[in-house]
């Protein structure tokens, strides 16, 4: 049998259609940058996420950097952060000079240890960026009420998170401002790149408005330096038509999460360790990731049957050869370098079926029992 990390190609068979006719009209109108199709698409967004503002943009990489750039940070600030994620989350951050502040993360759900958030903050710090990794929502009520406490703002890399919720709020609506992207792998993709930024402040929307677009405003005059980062009407297009069933796959992704639970409860494996979900959580499992025993040969022992896996992420941004120049150590962050030895991400896309969820379980088991 085999089981892909990820089987787009399933997915697009049940809206080909529709997709089809949203890109036919883009070219019939030939618009693609910015536009109807974008303003349509980021005010369906803005509803979705429960916030006043939500602007398209090139990338969630960039997303991340419109944002820093519009809170105004720079050189001498210190933005706290999580070391395991995606290296867009610390680039966007030192891009601008500003020096990432890496706190562990929590052994349970692989984000912020919220405990250790308080110690880390200095009359440097700018923002604090948490980050929902896999899907489930960091710690958002401490972070939060931290951050006031301080006088700091929140900016939610809410990347792998869209329509996940915590306490009734959804992702990207919880802090000054949130991040998405649309890279095709995620649960809501496009059709090549592309970012969102959601915010209910009037004054911050209308700088990243500005921003992306060069710092014009109006045409051909700039008060300040911006990027190109413009969402382009074919994302918009497509995207729109996909938002419609995101719940829907959002919803089969959680089934297939519950099942994957049965299937290694019922195995009883010592050797691998289940995602945890908090409670008042939805979790939308962008990944379902194990924490597992000898993860290098269990994952080229799947491969060899036929079962896509990947390790999200191997190297945590502290220990990259890039980042040596902030003088991080092995052994500085335990939780988060344990991480990267343990995690493996399985199949769990909404198209995956029971009987290659058995599969992989059943190959699982076989690895170590034999």
């Amino acid at each position: 049998m085999k089981v892909p990390l990820l089987d787009l190609v399933a997915q697009h068979q049940t809206i080909r259609d529709e997709v089809m006719a949203a890109v036919t009209r883009v070219f019939d109108r030939q618009h693609f940058i910015l536009g109807a199709e974008v303003e349509e698409f980021e005010a369906v967004m803005a509803d979705y996420c429960t916030v006043k503002h939500a602007l398209g943009c090139a990338s969630g990489s960039d997303a991340l950097l419109l944002v820093l750039i519009a809170l105004g940070v720079g050189a001498g600030d210190e933005v706290i952060t999580t070391a395991f994620s995606f290296f867009a989350t610390t680039s966007a951050i030192t891009r601008l000079g500003a020096r990432p502040v890496y706190i562990d993360i929590s052994r349970e759900d692989f984000n912020l240890n919220v405990e250790l958030l308080e110690q880390a903050i200095t009359p440097r710090t700018k923002a604090i960026m948490p980050v929902h990794l896999y899907g489930q929502c960091a710690r958002m009520d401490v972070i939060n009420e931290v951050a006031r406490r301080h006088g700091i703002t929140v900016v939610e890399d809410a990347a792998q998170a869209i329509g996940a919720d915590f306490k009734g709020r959804r992702a990207g609506a919880m802090a000054d401002v949130g991040c998405f992207s649309f890279f095709p792998s995620k649960n809501l993709g496009g059709a090549g790149d592309g970012g969102l930024m959601t915010t209910n402040d009037d004054s911050l929307a209308a700088k990243l408005r500005i921003l992306r677009v060069h710092g014009m405003e109006p045409k051909y005059y700039h008060h300040v330096v911006g990027l190109n980062s413009r969402l382009d009407a074919l994302q918009a297009a497509v995207l729109k038509v996909k938002l419609k069933y995101l719940d829907q796959w959002t919803e089969a992704r959680r089934k297939n999460a519950a099942r994957y639970d049965e299937l290694f409860a019922e195995a009883g494996l010592e050797e691998v360790t289940p995602p945890k979900v908090h409670f008042g959580v939805r979790h939308i499992f962008h990944q379902y990731t194990i924490r597992c025993a000898r993860r290098d040969e269990l994952k080229a022992y799947l491969q060899q049957a036929g079962i896509g896996t990947e390790i999200y992420y191997p190297l945590p941004l502290h220990l990259q050869e890039c980042y040596a120049f902030l003088g991080y150590n092995d052994g500085d962050l335990p939780e988060t370098e344990k991480a990267a030895r343990e995690c493996l991400s399985l199949p769990i896309y909404a198209e995956l079926t029971a009987e290659q969820q058995a599969y992989v379980v059943e190959k699982i088991m076989h690895f170590y029992l034999g």
